[in-house]
């Protein structure tokens, strides 16, 4: 049959997005490179026993992570509620039914700082309540202190779970290794959701009992997600996806190979030279974007210590009155679409990220920011004002008093 024949290559021909924002799930994570592909092609054809594939999965993630044991969901998403239904069930078949019933359950309160309860796509306490258990949110969302995580756990915490995230609160809460060593103190078991991290091995090495890897962002496989940690807990973990509530996020045989292609093609990439190829893409796309006036660059390095640099864009307001929200949504409605990365539009910037650039982006993106440079000159700057006291966020009312600009509140 003529695989050109389906009316879905077209849908995809039309519909490409030069992703500048870098491996978010909603515009499919990353490009599964060719090699990986190969390996989930062969898995298609064939028929395979699960437990046993699961198993040399189990091999490659402990290799790779340097964990005792491992398996593969179908997401991090996934990962959490499994490996929390873990340590509430541990190997009880029964228990393990029973959920998210907790009736029989001695343990089933997971403790979470307040600075990590967030949205990456939905509220991460829903995925401690789909499987029966309670948050117990630790601290206040920008301070967290020794004492309340003590005073948190209780007889009935069955674990704790630290999310490493960009939507984190990144300063004024505890540092993972105190995290870790407090709940190790009173044998509550740590989970780190790692989903976006590149480092597979560093928390495994801090002492997390389980970690969590999106087996599709920077590991650039299909869609999955590994679980990696000590054997008792995997082993229970993935009772709960083949045989209790962890059943309807299972893996099949495409997930699980990709996850183990994309795991052994990681421990062979070169990945210095990816990251110089990422720079290069990245400072094409700066000496480009630097000549139209109006627009502020600057270097961020990636806050969760990734191997990432990206470019921050801001719009100079003594030149254009031009909202950052506006240029978002000229770039995505343009042709071809671009999607920058703009969690942070409302403080008034977004970023450019290089990890899914493919050879002619930085071209195209550049073009497309020249083709919108009579926006920035059509659109009046503000106030006359702005920037004559340096960057602010206020103005002056008739009476010469200060007012703060409503968007600002």
């Amino acid at each position: 049959m003529n695989m050109k024949s389906f009316p879905i290559q077209d849908w995809l021909q039309q519909n490409t997005i030069i992703n500048v924002s870098g491996t978010m799930t909603a515009l499919g994570a990353s490009m599964v490179p060719e090699e990986i592909r190969q390996c989930v092609d062969e898995s298609l054809g064939r028929f395979v026993n699960m437990d046993a594939l699961q198993a040399e999965a189990s091999s490659t993630i402990a290799q790779s992570t340097g964990a005792e044991a491992g398996c593969v969901t179908a997401s991090v998403a996934s990962g959490i509620c499994i490996s929390l239904a873990a340590t509430m069930t541990g190997a009880d078949l029964g228990l393990v039914e029973d959920l998210p019933d907790t009736g029989k359950v001695s343990k089933n309160e997971v403790a979470i700082l307040k600075g990590h309860v967030v949205n990456y796509g939905s509220n991460i306490n829903q995925k401690i309540r789909l499987v029966g258990a309670t948050p117990v949110e630790v601290g206040t969302v920008t301070v967290a202190e020794p004492y309340q995580l003590r005073h948190a756990i209780t007889e009935k915490t069955c674990s704790a779970l630290w999310v490493v995230s960009h939507h984190t609160v990144q300063s004024g809460l505890l540092s993972l290794p105190t995290f870790i060593k407090l709940c190790h103190e009173k044998d509550v078991p740590v989970i780190v959701d790692a989903a976006s991290e590149y480092d597979l091995k560093i928390f495994i090495d801090m002492g997390a009992d389980v970690v969590l890897y999106s087996g599709h962002k920077f590991l650039s496989g299909p869609t999955s997600g590994i679980v990696a940690g000590k054997t008792a807990l995997i082993k229970a973990a993935y009772m709960h996806q083949s045989s209790g509530i962890g059943r309807a996020m299972k893996a099949g045989k495409e997930s699980v190979v990709g996850a183990i292609a994309a795991l052994q093609r990681w421990e062979k990439l070169d990945h210095r030279n990816l990251h110089e190829q990422e720079y290069k893409n990245l400072t094409q796309i700066w000496k480009g974007l630097s000549k139209i006036p109006g627009l502020c660059l600057e270097e961020l390095p990636d806050p969760t210590g990734n191997p990432i640099t990206r470019i921050k864009v801001s719009i100079d307001s003594t030149v254009s009155g031009l909202g950052i929200g506006e240029l978002c949504k000229a770039l995505y409605q343009g042709n071809p679409t671009i999607v920058v990365r703009d969690h942070h539009i409302d403080l008034g910037f977004f970023e450019i990220d290089p990890c899914n650039i493919k050879p002619g982006d930085p071209a195209t993106v550049i073009r497309r920011f020249q083709e919108l440079q009579s926006l920035l000159e059509d659109s009046t700057p503000e106030s006359s004002r702005t920037g004559t006291l340096g960057p602010r966020r206020s103005d002056y009312d008739i009476k010469g008093i200060p007012m703060v600009n409503t968007g600002n509140v």
